[in-house]
């Protein structure tokens, strides 16, 4: 039998509880914060009984189990999102995801995206080639409670906001050309940006802490609030504003 390798593991379960997600919010059977309940606790059912035949060894991140911090004595640890964007997805929009990584000793190594309402997933496997960037770019921040740091350096660069849903589809549309900045400061965990983190990597996209500093996985806290994914081109003026906005 071949063996399947990580990169393919984790491709194939973030869109398999995608399809999962997909069909039960089809069925009607739940609605809104009800049905955000139901799919995340039936995608994260998938991702845990599957990581756990194939990758017995390695520790798990979910952000739908009980965490323990015994997971930090390993080397590999596996941060699952089952459902990234519940209020999305229970609305019915697209801009939700799936979240699947690998963080090998703190590093996002592995990661695969799916975003089940465009029939898509991304994969740190297969880095999505970027094409021009738009002048002047354009920044996603929250459809329903923008950052103020976001706010600032919008409108310091002349930056157009793009309102989107969960962390995962506004990290991918930076990675598939929608737009050219997402910084993020409003508090996340590692489980809304691990796997993001390691697809926008692979593409050649800037990725790092607010200040410039490296994202750290599989963390006694995994609270990890603030994030920087943008091209590369503007990174440096987007960090810079960053920290005036910070220093105020």
């Amino acid at each position: 039998m071949t063996h399947e390798s990580d990169a393919a593991l984790a491709e194939r379960l973030a869109a398999a509880a995608g399809e999962i997600l997909l069909t039960l919010r089809a069925t009607g059977v739940y609605e809104g914060k009800e049905l955000g309940q139901q799919g995340d606790a039936q995608a994260n059912e998938l991702l845990m009984r599957e990581l756990r035949a194939a990758r017995p060894d390695d520790a798990i991140l979910s952000e739908e189990e009980k965490d323990s911090v015994t997971r930090c004595a390993f080397a590999r640890c596996w941060v699952v999102d089952p459902l990234d964007g519940t209020r999305e997805y229970g609305e019915g929009r697209t801009d939700w995801a799936v979240h699947v990584a690998l963080a090998v000793e703190g590093v996002p190594k592995v990661g695969a995206v799916a975003l089940p309402g465009l029939g898509i997933t991304l994969s740190s496997a297969n880095p999505v080639p970027l094409g021009a960037a738009n002048v002047p770019p354009r920044m996603l921040v929250s459809r329903t409670r923008p950052a103020a740091e976001a706010l600032f350096v919008a409108e310091k660069i002349g930056a157009e906001l793009v309102g989107m849903g969960s962390a995962g589809a506004k990290a991918m549309a930076v990675v598939r050309g929608e737009a050219e900045i997402y910084l993020h400061t409003g508090g996340q965990y590692e489980w809304d940006n691990c796997a993001p983190a390691a697809v926008a990597a692979a593409a050649g996209l800037h990725v790092s802490r607010a200040d410039g500093s490296p994202l750290v996985y599989n963390c006694e806290n995994p609270y990890l609030p603030d994030l920087l994914i943008c091209r590369q081109e503007f990174a440096a003026d987007v960090l810079r504003l960053a920290g005036e906005f910070v220093a105020r």
